[in-house]
């Protein structure tokens, strides 16, 4: 018996499998009930005591072996169908779409109003979206419970700290730090306690333009927004300036264009009345120029700001602001 095992031990080290159906097959041949190891457990019972230490020895031996080449072969066989399953899917398939993706219009229409204002020389400047108490109201002339502080609906984080309500408060961090004259531009968001609307929101975009220099009159503010309009939005359409109101510009106005969606027949993006806003401007206060220790008697300035989604619902033909920031791929797909 022992002989028989011996020769069995020998054989199957030199067997090679090269498929499932003969691993199958070498598993019943050796593991199965009817197989040659339960055979040789049978036999094993009716071996003398003296042999039978050896020949137990012998038959583990013989098993433990079966066992791992049945391991080491399931092992192989499976990362050899894996590998032929990868290169056949490899060779077979297309390669993926790549989906081509687009800026989103605010940043297209950002970009080109910046553009547009680097031409004039203006240069590009940003600041903090959490403001104190002083760049955002207070050295913009909006004293202490002054009334002009409740045209917008802030959100203050403290007393002192709140959400920037308007970029403006970064032309007083140009006063503040930089040499005259200053002529910049500051895009940014903004944050305003209003109500969700197709016309407003409680965060938008802003982009703020800054000029202060010897001799500056409301003339070279007006030439230079003629120039910045017609850039933008071409030539068909016409423009007219309003009187308004703003705490930290005198005299102030607002620069409004005939409704380019309906062509001023009335829509809800113009209220019905042909014209749309685009943006407020005025002459520096000369008390601001003074609260940011800037010669008031030697220099002037003027400022200007806009909405950046109003300019783009304009560019676009978008008649809901809100659009612009729900997310959904299947608008921007349309702009691709």
């Amino acid at each position: 018996m022992k002989e028989k095992i011996e020769i069995l031990i020998n054989e199957i080290d030199s067997i090679s499998i090269h498929s499932n159906d003969e691993l199958d097959s070498f598993r019943i041949k050796y593991l199965s009930k009817k197989g040659i190891l339960n055979n040789l457990f049978e036999d094993f019972k009716k071996v003398g005591k003296d042999q039978k230490k050896e020949t137990g020895l012998l038959i583990n031996q013989l098993k433990t072996r079966v066992e791992e080449i049945v391991i080491t072969n399931q092992e192989a066989l499976r990362k050899n169908s894996n590998k032929k399953t990868i290169a056949i899917k490899n060779s077979s398939l297309t390669g993926e779409k790549i989906e081509i993706g687009a800026r989103h219009p605010l940043m297209s229409t950002q970009n080109r109003i910046i553009e547009i204002l680097k031409k004039i020389g203006y240069v590009f400047t940003s600041g903090p979206e959490i403001e104190d108490d002083w760049h955002n109201f207070s050295g913009l002339n909006f004293p202490k419970n002054h009334p002009a502080r409740d045209m917008q609906d802030t959100f203050f984080i403290s007393e002192n700290i709140a959400l920037r309500t308007h970029t403006s408060s970064v032309q007083v961090r140009l006063m503040e730090s930089q040499k005259l004259p200053i002529r910049a531009i500051m895009p940014g968001r903004v944050y305003r306690n209003e109500a969700i609307s197709a016309r407003s929101h409680c965060f938008f975009n802003q982009i703020e333009g800054i000029y202060i220099d010897k001799n500056i009159s409301f003339s070279d503010l007006k030439q230079t927004l003629y120039f910045f309009v017609k850039e933008l939005f071409g030539k068909d359409f016409n423009i007219r300036f309003r009187p308004s109101y703003f705490p930290f510009t005198e005299p102030s106005a607002e620069m409004d264009i005939s409704c380019i969606i309906c062509k001023g027949k009335g829509c809800n993006i113009c209220k019905y009345t042909g014209w749309v806003e685009i943006l407020g401007c005025g002459m520096i206060d000369p008390s601001v120029l003074k609260l940011n220790n800037i010669d008031n008697k030697t220099y002037t300035g003027f400022a200007f700001g806009m909405g950046i989604e109003r300019i783009t619902m304009l560019l676009y033909d978008i008649k809901d602001l809100r659009i612009f920031s729900n997310n959904d791929a299947r608008f921007l797909k349309q702009l691709i």
